[in-house]
């Protein structure tokens, strides 16, 4: 072993004296230190005293690297010979002169501290960079990036250090390669980069970072283009603030240079191939980016403003306020069309990020874009809510994932340095906001705010990586907001020094201006002239838009031409006839039971799927699992795609579905569904229930014609979820007039597991049931279930459906269908009736019931004889079947009480909604006012008890009370 048992692992993190001492080490025995350290240190002196010394024009092999033999993720290799094949052998005349030994250990010495102080730049380059446009981040220089710390004293600055190609240098003099690396990793733009594990990754970034002659570079025209998208992005803001004094708008000013940038990423993703760009974002910058990249009239927006609506009325909807709203457009640069949608987004800052991320692989999906390289995802954050929120992790974690992988996001970060009012080192632990990425090894090139070639060059970099490598990068971009969190606040009451010094800063057409000047690329007229022209614009537009009539929508264009608007959606046809043939049936049922050759499945299996096959030659005992597997099987055949994503949607929480069969012996997967037709999905999901929603959310939104499913693995994880339910999924149509036919199943049912495992908190579904927004159900029988999701495709609208689905009923004997259930005229029914009913004249009471109480309600009620109790299913909650109700109350005439039973507290489940609903049904019914009777389990904090045994007391008390019956063992 070496010294203290190290072994080479790179100079990373190792100081120039431990290496010094270890290679004296070396030279006294060369086997006292490990042989990756002896490899560094003979291939080092190999170097140093062979040909490439003597003669700098001497081209390297790969065996002449300094750096062979050293650990590929830890060192990068010297740069690849230039075209033309292997390098030929030096003239005899150039053999090198006999150098001592002495002096082969001094230039080895000098290699090794030159080539660490490279690699401490690559590392930690980045903290001296001149990133902070307020020049408020003292940051003191890290030690270890000084010439002295690497063994290079004053006098060894200028002498001649062997560094093999890097930097472009066979060699160089300590002093130009600080000089190199202070301009490469310490100016305008500090990369991190080398906590990326692939090497041809590191290469890439170095390429463009690295070397004497690397610069940013723009043409002329290029620069006045830049320019001219600041005072844009400048003057838009200034006539906002100008005309709606005092008005909310969250502007860009002090980041203005994003409006290049985003251009930028248009251009250059557009030449890279892509097609599509699915924009994500928060509120700051949000008009801006609307109307200077994504060419929103300017009229409309004034015409918003002036109290006019981006949703007509007699479209329909709520509105949201200016900067929540999202658009789409299509824009051309260079030959190259690229489409380009803005997601609309609520105040939740980071949620829309998985939102846009699932309709982006759904657009993938639908363009059989494999390499996924024709839709890009670019989402803007803020630094305190990318540091802050939790979704981000999430999203990260989707990038590298079977089924939820798109291709590598642009993640650009507005770094306000600032939270609202919360300063960056009370707001986050990391010394960048963007520290978050390396858990995925994202690159993060950081930039100045203020040099908007910068971080142009920045945006140029980062699209061409995320085309070539397939992964997510991260653009910090350093700025500030001059006016605070919005145009009305105060910022000086908690951050008086700094906006003391944003008070005095100029803006960024203004430096950018006068470094334009100088540089002879502009007169010194040109930015006012420019200015002037696009206010004058910005006049005839103001004007426009007080006349400005919105004359279409474009929700329903594209995938979605064809569907009924929300107002039609409301009289649409509301059944389906989803019943299937016998033969399609039976057809399933083959595909469905059939093991094939080449895989060995668990025997557990073996037994499920010869009762499968029972099921079909019988025609009884259609089980939930085999009724969801013929609805989705049955939609593929009908050319709907089908996704289902959940913790365990493979096996199925409760080992219920095994749509994946996994061999025993070797562990590979097969899917009879995916094996029939591969627009089937079902995907295990990561350990997420915010981000995975709202990825399914944003597929559904781009696949109207794929049945998009996510379950919970108990209903009520979806709680972590809330945020994509109330903004998205309730909301989303009122808002923002976007469609969506997601479906959630949550299993839910009263089995005595405790508080956690029992609710899926039904009423909180039902409290955001208004306006036909979504439909809530709670089925008993695998049939219905199987319609209710065909249902979902086969109607010509899209609601958002929310199912309770069971866990005992999943195994239940009473719970089963038969094959006359699923063919013929057969369609989803919202109001079951029992199994065993009197008849309609002997009926004195009506239980109303949904979900799996139904079966424990009948068993009592027949085991007590009792023949004047009918119970009725709501297998639908929401839109409520008052008429299906009326109809089959109505034929009941010496009805004398009508009973709401749940398994819920009373403060809890269905009651509290369904109660005005049932009372409005009976006045209907009976032509008086009769209200409906109440039997549940009482008010309580907790959705369940934790004791078996008192599960089971009140269980029995609630049974008897809804039946009237006396409680037995009182």
């Amino acid at each position: 072993m070496g010294i203290e048992g190290v072994a080479f692992d790179g100079p990373e993190g190792v100081s120039p004296s431990f290496v010094e001492n270890l290679y004296r080490q070396y030279r006294q025995d060369r086997s006292s230190v490990e042989p990756s350290w002896q490899d560094y240190f003979s291939n080092i002196e190999a170097s140093v005293s062979g040909p490439s010394w003597a003669n700098p024009n001497w081209p390297l092999s790969s065996t002449d690297s300094l750096t062979a033999g050293l650990d590929p993720t830890q060192m990068e290799p010297a740069p690849k010979p230039a075209k033309g094949g292997a390098p030929k052998a030096a003239p005899a005349a150039a053999a090198a002169p006999a150098v001592s030994q002495e002096e082969i250990e001094q230039r080895a010495q000098d290699s090794m501290r030159a080539l660490m102080l490279i690699r401490t730049y690559r590392v930690r380059g980045h903290l001296l960079a001149n990133l902070d446009p307020l020049g408020l981040s003292k940051r003191e220089e890290p030690i270890d990036l000084s010439p002295e710390w690497h063994g290079f004293k004053e006098a060894d600055m200028d002498r001649q250090v062997f560094v093999a190609g890097f930097l472009g240098l066979q060699y160089a003099t300590p002093r130009e390669i600080l000089a190199i690396l202070r301009k490469n990793y310490c100016g305008n733009i500090g990369l991190e980069y080398m906590h990326i594990p692939d090497v041809e990754e590191r290469r890439f970034l170095q390429e463009r970072m690295e070397g004497k002659d690397a610069e940013i570079h723009f043409t002329p025209e290029g620069k006045k283009a830049i320019l001219n998208k600041v005072i844009e992005a400048e003057q838009w803001e200034k006539f906002l603030g100008r005309k709606y004094v005092g008005t909310k708008r969250f502007g860009l000013d002090g980041g203005e240079s994003m409006i290049p940038a985003m251009e930028a990423v248009i251009k250059y993703s557009g030449a890279y191939g892509v097609n599509e760009i699915i924009f994500g974002m928060a509120h700051r910058g949000r008009l801006n980016m609307l109307t200077n990249v994504m060419a929103k009239p300017y009229r409309a927006l004034f015409n918003e403003f002036a109290g006019g609506s981006a949703n007509p009325e007699d479209v329909g909807g709520s509105g949201d306020v200016k900067y929540h709203l999202g658009t789409s457009t299509d824009r051309e640069f260079d030959g190259n069309k690229v489409h380009m949608s803005l997601a609309p987004n609520p105040s939740h800052l980071e949620c829309v990020d998985p939102v846009v991320l699932g309709k982006a692989r759904a657009k993938q999906t639908k363009l059989d874009d494999l390499e996924r390289e024709k839709v890009l995802p670019i989402l803007l954050h803020g630094d305190a809510a990318f540091a802050g929120q939790g979704v981000i992790m999430e999203c990260f974690g989707f990038s590298g994932l079977r089924g939820y992988n798109t291709g590598g996001t642009i993640h650009f970060v507005i770094n306000n340095q600032v939270g609202f009012t919360t300063s960056p080192q009370f707001a986050r632990s990391s010394p960048y906001p963007s520290d978050i990425a390396k858990m995925v090894a994202a690159p993060i090139l950081h930039v100045n705010g203020d040099d908007p070639e910068a971080v142009t060059f920045a945006c140029k970099i980062a699209t061409e990586y995320r085309q070539t490598f397939k992964r997510d990068v991260v653009i910090d971009m350093w700025c500030y907001r001059r006016f605070g969190h919005n145009e009305g606040d105060e910022p000086g009451f908690t951050q008086p020094l700094m906006y003391d010094v944003i008070r005095k800063h100029p803006p960024v057409s203004a430096i950018y201006n006068a470094r334009l000047v100088q540089e002879g690329v502009i007169n010194d007229n040109w930015t006012s002239s420019h200015e002037a022209e696009f206010v004058e614009k910005l006049e005839g537009e103001f004007e426009a838009g007080k006349t400005y009539k919105v004359n279409k929508a474009d929700w329903f264009e594209g995938d979605w031409a064809g569907f009924a608007e929300p107002r039609e959606a409301i009289t649409e046809k509301r059944a389906a006839d989803t019943g299937l043939t016998e033969e399609i049936v039976v057809d399933l049922g083959k595909q469905l039971t059939t093991v094939p050759e080449g895989i060995t499945i668990h025997k557990t299996l073996g037994r499920i799927l010869e009762a499968k096959k029972e099921m079909f030659s019988s025609g009884e005992g259609f089980d939930w699992a085999t009724g969801e597997a013929l609805a989705f099987g049955s939609l593929l055949k009908e050319g709907y795609g089908v996704r289902l994503s959940g913790q365990d949607s493979g096996r199925g929480t409760f080992s219920q579905r095994h749509a994946v069969w996994v061999d025993q012996k070797d562990g590979h997967k097969y899917i009879p569904l995916s094996a029939m037709d591969r627009r089937f999905q079902v995907l295990d999901s990561p350990l997420s229930e915010f981000g995975v929603l709202g990825f399914e959310y944003g597929y559904a939104s781009a696949a109207p014609n794929t049945l998009v499913m996510w379950e919970a693995q108990f209903g009520d994880f979806a709680n972590g979820a809330q945020v994509i339910i109330d903004q998205f999924i309730s909301s989303g149509e009122a808002k923002w007039l976007r469609v969506n036919g997601l479906v959630m199943l949550l299993p839910h049912g009263y089995e005595g597991q405790g508080p956690e495992h029992s609710s899926a908190r039904l009423e909180r579904y039902l409290q955001l049931c208004a306006e036909d927004n979504m439909q809530v159900a709670n089925c008993t029988t695998p049939a219905n279930y199987f319609h209710m999701l065909r249902r979902q495709m086969i109607r010509k609208f899209r609601k958002p459906l929310i199912v309770m689905t069971p866990k005992s009923l999943l195994r239940h004997k009473s719970a089963v269908s038969k094959l006359e259930d699923f063919t013929g005229e057969t369609r989803f029914q919202r109001v079951l009736p029992d199994n065993n009913p009197p008849a309609d004249k002997d009926v004195k009471r009506v239980v109303l019931v949904s979900g799996k109480l139904y079966y424990e309600l009948a068993e009592a009620r027949d085991a007590a004889g009792d023949q004047n109790t009918a119970i009725l299913r709501l297998e639908q909650l929401y839109p409520f079947p008052s008429d299906a109700l009326i109809t089959r109350l109505g034929r009941m005439p010496n009805l004398e009480t009508v009973v709401w039973a749940q398994e819920e507290p009373k403060n809890q489940g269905a009651w509290t909604f369904v109660e005005p609903y049932i009372e409005k049904v009976l006045a209907d019914v009976g032509g008086k006012s009769q209200r409906p009777v109440y039997a549940g389990r009482k008010a309580a904090a907790a959705t369940a008890t934790g004791l078996a045994r008192n599960h089971a007391v009140q269980q029995a008390a609630l049974i008897a009370d809804a039946l009237g019956h006396e409680v037995k063992g009182k």
